[in-house]
């Protein structure tokens, strides 16, 4: 059970772990609904940042579930974003997703930013 967890090693945790992030983003992947941007990083796993704005999502209830499922999804693709510090802002109208729609985006972008991070990963190795 504890690896289902969302230890605090698991978490972005200071203004400056999401700075970093946000200053020198290396992968970006987006959607409608979703802007996910990340950084490799020199730990052995996967952190993770929120954003989440009232302004983008009004209601409470609504950002709460959408971080629950961005964390619950970022849990069971842990080992596709290895070494990666991950920060995930909300767009306008994610609230409007069914929790399925939600589900299914979040999955996509978890994919689309582990074929993003392998193609940088080959492209650096043929430039040396």
């Amino acid at each position: 059970m504890a690896e289902l967890g969302f230890p605090k090693t698991s978490r972005l945790l200071n203004a400056a772990d999401y700075k970093a992030v946000f200053s020198n983003a290396q992968l970006k992947v987006s959607c409608r609904h979703f802007l996910v941007l990340a950084n490799r990083n020199t730990r052995s796993s996967a952190r993770l940042g929120l954003v989440i704005a009232k302004k983008n999502v009004a209601l409470a209830v609504q950002r709460n579930r959408i971080k629950r499922q961005l964390r619950n999804t970022f849990r069971h693709n842990k080992e596709l974003l290895n070494k990666l510090d991950v920060v995930v802002l909300a767009r306008k109208d994610a609230d409007k997703l069914t929790s399925k729609e939600l589900i299914d985006t979040i999955d996509s972008l978890w994919q689309d930013l582990h074929a993003k991070m392998i193609r940088t990963a080959a492209k650096n190795q043929d430039d040396r």
